[in-house]
């Protein structure tokens, strides 16, 4: 906890200088805590207090001339749940921070550590992010991970066209590790993630497109073998429409796949989602996501249905019920990805595993 308090501290001295100066500054965070019961089907039956993607970040901007804003933003990873304690919480930029330039006519371009447009696309059909459901448990899984903040990262934002489109493209460079040379010693790095999103947001819709390559020596295993440092890209698709003030509805597919692997990991994803307000502060969510594997036997289902009630526009309060639905060489949950309770513990193939929430969460 000092190690902490002492980044928290040189996080603000950093900033001090441009708070002084800046235009427009911001201390933000989230609290997000709930109380789960988890259980994976045969022997792990337990309760427990879950902190739930907590952060505590500074955004800054400025304006620099009649054309040209700069912005940055720190921000870190805060855990609420007593023993939750690893090196995220002592590193004082674990989740999104970046500094760039941007400008009305010509789009932003920023660098840093961030969420990937390829991420960023499953927006439309995000309705359990952070919280047991998370689409995240059935996208991300293994070695075929895109749902990534990505370090060592250039990104550019085209300015939102008429019609309500914007083009990313990005350019993670040595990703996940310093420079290296190819397995040839030729001195090629081949550790990048290139990434390119086509979104629109505009009335009653919402839509993402999205596509992302991973060099061969990016592999996300702590021993990476030559099948895993293969190289891998996916794509993916989501949109959703409100079709009413109270019914939204979304729905997702994504590829991913190895490009040179003959063990059957290459998987479809494909679902829908939806939200329904019973009142402006009440509202039902739900969602259905089936993970297809080539593998033999090895699909999993994620359901999902909870209940959320907004006190204010800052303190909402709900409860979840989540599950996942394995073949008997699958081992997914529905607790992993989002939420440090339960992080660890995986599922037993062939065993359904069952999840059950109670939640707070408080922007501020």
């Amino acid at each position: 906890m000092k190690k902490t308090a002492i980044a928290l501290t040189i996080g603000a001295s950093i900033l001090t200088p441009m708070i002084a100066s800046a235009a427009d500054v911001k201390l933000y965070g989230r609290a997000h805590v709930s109380l789960d019961y988890l259980e994976d089907g045969q022997d792990y039956q337990e309760v427990g207090l879950s902190s739930n993607s907590s952060r505590l970040g500074f955004k800054v901007e400025q304006k620099i001339n009649d054309d040209l804003n700069v912005f940055a933003q720190i921000e870190q990873e805060i855990s609420f749940a007593s023993g939750d304690q690893d090196s995220k919480a002592i590193n004082f930029s674990t989740r999104d921070t970046f500094v760039g330039l941007k400008n009305d006519q010509y789009g932003q371009l920023r660098v840093g550590r961030f969420d990937s447009p390829f991420k960023t696309a499953r927006s439309p059909v995000n309705q359990f992010g952070d919280m047991i459901g998370d689409i995240r448990n059935v996208t991300r899984v293994g070695d075929l991970k895109f749902d990534e903040r990505n370090e060592n990262t250039l990104e550019y934002k085209s300015p939102k066209f008429a019609n309500g489109f914007n083009v990313l493209a990005a350019i993670s460079m040595n990703s996940g590790k310093e420079n290296s040379k190819d397995a040839d010693g030729s001195g090629k790095d081949d550790s990048k993630a290139y990434d390119l999103a086509l979104t629109y947001k505009k009335d009653r819709i919402d839509f993402a497109a999205a596509y992302q390559n991973f060099g061969k020596n990016s592999a996300n295993t702590a021993a990476p073998t030559e099948e895993t440092n293969s190289g891998r890209d996916a794509f993916r698709i989501a949109g959703s429409y409100q079709f009413t003030e109270s019914l939204n509805l979304g729905a997702l597919y994504q590829k991913a796949q190895f490009d040179d692997s003959d063990r059957g990991l290459d998987a479809q994803v494909w679902g829908v989602s939806g939200e329904y307000k019973f009142t402006p502060k009440t509202l039902l969510r739900t969602e259905y996501f089936y993970r297809d594997v080539d593998r033999e036997d090895a699909n999993t289902s994620l359901i999902a249905l909870g209940v959320e009630h907004k006190l204010d526009p800052a303190l909402r309060l709900y409860g979840n019920v989540a599950t996942t639905l394995n073949d008997k060489n699958a081992n997914l949950t529905p607790w992993k990805e989002g939420r440090s309770l339960g992080n660890g513990v995986s599922g037993l193939a062939g065993q359904d595993a069952l999840a059950l929430s109670l939640g707070m969460r408080y922007d501020f």
